[in-house]
């Protein structure tokens, strides 16, 4: 797990590349790789690494070269099955100077070219600088575990990062709000497709692929998830066996380390099944960490602790204040480089510096819930879907209209619900469970914001993906477009958050043979019911105990509300209603000062408070400078 960053610049710039700024780019996320750090020039090309060394400690700098230096490398990640391709190469001429995944992935690109990366399994982020080409290329993994940030500016230059913050430091762009992109961030955590916060800053897509020759860009995708045709009918048994067995060889291959290796258990059952695993294969007692807080419902370590005695690990937690929670979020806002969507991302952070301490390499449950249909709002979207599809086919448009209006008079729960939405995808799925739903965010932002925002529907990309997925069954068509947006942005707090704390992360349950398997079973297989995850709950049976197998999902609670309810409340008066935040005009101020106010009386807002909160937070670290501070961790 490291850091990258680099500079292509065209010929009709005529620049040279400026060595001064290339290592500040490199420095700037040191925090990725506090072990080791390199930078490469040839001409117009600047590429520039930092790294944690995981595979290979002794000879795994970079950039790496081939032996002719005509290929060069900067690498992001881990590829667990690079071992399996030494022996080909080998007899095809290739000399290994070391035992590195990065070496392997220069000799597959020297044979196969751009589509070595459909034989990589795992997660990755890397650029090549071909010198006989002159081509750049540079790669990201099937399900975007691995970030990627990109400049493609109007002279053909372009500049790319691991993480934003290598832009800004480029002076790639200066630091403006992607005003298109706020109806997306206020509705679903985070931006759903390539667009960013930032005004012209893009990120390469997950399975997707970008070649640069002299300021002309090409980008392609080499993988997408695929629901059809699903696999041959077989039995609840066979389907589970087989599953258990692709699960267990996603752990075993995320052991892939010379150095100390735990994982983050918060005693649901994804972590707890990663630990069942990696009991079977590892000699040592494995170390396990939990995070929580002092308040009873926002802590796991009564289940944690069940876990980690059932497989005797070597268990260690961290009990987090809200004093801490609310002094590391400027810092960490800025490790995020956007406003951080999701309030586990502060816990996350404080368990993976508790893990440091410890071990360099963590597994970690994310990606379960998108692929097995974790979520309790998949099976309410199916059943209000259903009901919905019967109500509007036998109940008259008049009665329906009357009906809508007279939910919308008395509110409720059953504004939630077909009786006051259309029943489809969008409206039952996307809106109904986003922050600022539609309706709301007609009175959150200000007309002056509107006036410049092209596209006000907030779920603009997710129609799109809907467009795209070959699923037919509804419920792959909701995974299918969590598994783009929603899971995407978990995966970047993943990263960044794990990263800030120079740890490696790795999400067993995202490798892509596991998921390819699981998106092509019957949907009822992850499904039934009401029982979520169901193949995986079956999988487990007799191998975890029982308290884990029937408790309900929790997540990763944090008490948010309460904060912001009663001795936090001064964060909210700082960062949403006071002048500063209010004269940026950005919001509409008598519809955020409503939002409070209710909240304060009871209703519970708090992940679109928190939102707000970290809007301002973000804009004066980015935009008013008071980010310098904050850099060190």
């Amino acid at each position: 797990m490291c850091g990258i960053n680099g500079i292509a610049l065209s010929s009709r710039s005529k620049k040279q590349i400026n060595e001064s700024i290339l290592r500040r780019m490199t420095d700037v996320i040191s925090h990725r790789g506090p072990d080791g750090d390199g930078i490469f020039i040839d001409e117009n090309i600047g590429l520039g690494h930092r790294r944690l060394s995981i595979v290979d400690v002794a000879h795994g700098a970079q950039p790496m070269f081939n032996r002719d230096k005509s290929i060069t490398i900067i690498y992001n990640g881990e590829v667990y099955n690079h071992s399996d391709y030494r022996a080909e190469l080998e007899a095809k001429g290739y000399v290994f100077q070391n035992n590195s995944d990065t070496e392997t992935i220069i000799h597959l690109y020297e044979e196969y070219g751009v589509k070595c990366v459909e034989k990589l399994r795992g997660m990755f982020a890397f650029a090549i600088w071909d010198k006989r080409e002159k081509t750049l290329f540079i790669a990201r993994d099937r399900l975007g575990v691995k970030p990627l940030y990109y400049v493609h500016d109007e002279q053909g230059n372009l500049f790319f990062g691991s993480e934003i913050k290598t832009l800004l430091e480029a002076n790639a762009i200066k630091p403006e709000i992607n005003y298109n992109a706020l109806p997306d961030q206020f509705a679903n955590h985070g931006t759903s497709r390539d667009e960013t916060l930032f005004k012209n800053v893009k990120r390469l897509l997950p399975g997707h692929f970008l070649i640069w020759k002299d300021g002309n860009l090409k980008i392609e995708e080499f993988w997408d998830v695929k629901f059809e045709p699903k696999h041959e009918e077989k039995s609840d048994r066979d389907y589970i066996e087989e599953w258990r067995e692709l699960f267990k060889k996603s752990v075993k291959l995320r052991l892939m380390a010379d150095v100390p290796l735990g994982m983050f258990l918060s005693g649901g059952i994804d972590s707890s099944a990663i630990c069942a695993m990696m009991a079977e294969m590892v000699d040592e007692p494995i170390k396990t960490f939990s995070v929580g807080f002092k308040e009873r419902e926002a802590n796991e370590f009564e289940y944690a602790r069940i876990v980690s005695k059932a497989f005797k690990t070597e268990h260690h937690e961290i009990t987090i204040t809200p004093e801490q929670f609310f002094a590391e979020l400027p810092n960490l806002v800025w490790h995020e480089d956007e406003p951080i969507g999701f309030i586990a991302s502060v816990p996350l952070y404080f368990v993976s510096k508790l893990a440091q301490k410890h071990v360099k390499v963590v597994l970690t449950g994310e990606g379960s819930d998108e692929i097995l249909a974790g979520y309790g709002r998949y099976a309410k979207t199916l059943q209000l879907l259903n009901y919905g599809e019967k109500y509007e086919s036998f109940t008259p448009s008049f009665v329906r209209s009357a009906v809508k209006s007279g939910v919308a008079a008395f509110g409720g729960k059953l504004n939630r619900t077909f009786l006051s939405r259309e029943a489809d995808i969008e409206n039952l799925f996307f809106d109904n469970f986003g922050i600022y739903p539609k309706a709301m965010q007609k009175n959150l932002f200000s007309n002056q914001t509107k006036a410049q925002i092209a596209d006000e529907n907030p779920y603009s990309y997710q129609n799109e993906w809907l467009e795209k997925t070959d699923a037919k069954d509804v419920l792959d068509k909701l995974l299918y477009a969590d598994t783009k947006t929603y899971l995407h942005e978990l995966l970047m707090k993943q990263d960044q958050m794990s990263m800030a704390a120079s740890i490696e992360s790795r999400v067993p349950f995202l490798d892509h043979k596991l998921v390819e398997f699981t998106a092509k079973m019957p949907t009822k297989m992850k499904l039934r019911g009401k029982d979520t995850k169901w193949i995986l709950r079956e999988a487990m049976k007799g191998i975890l105990p029982d308290e884990i197998l029937n408790r309900s999902k929790m997540g990763f609670p944090v008490p948010i509300g309460n904060w912001f309810r009663n001795e936090y409340k001064h964060i909210v008066d700082e960062y949403v209603l006071s002048e500063r935040a209010i004269s940026r005009g950005i919001f509409n101020a008598d519809f955020v000062r409503d939002i409070v106010a209710k909240h304060s009386l009871g209703e519970n807002h708090d992940e679109r408070i928190w939102s707000l909160v970290n809007f301002e937070i973000w804009q004066r670290g980015f935009f008013d400078g008071e980010v310098s501070e904050n850099k060190s961790t």
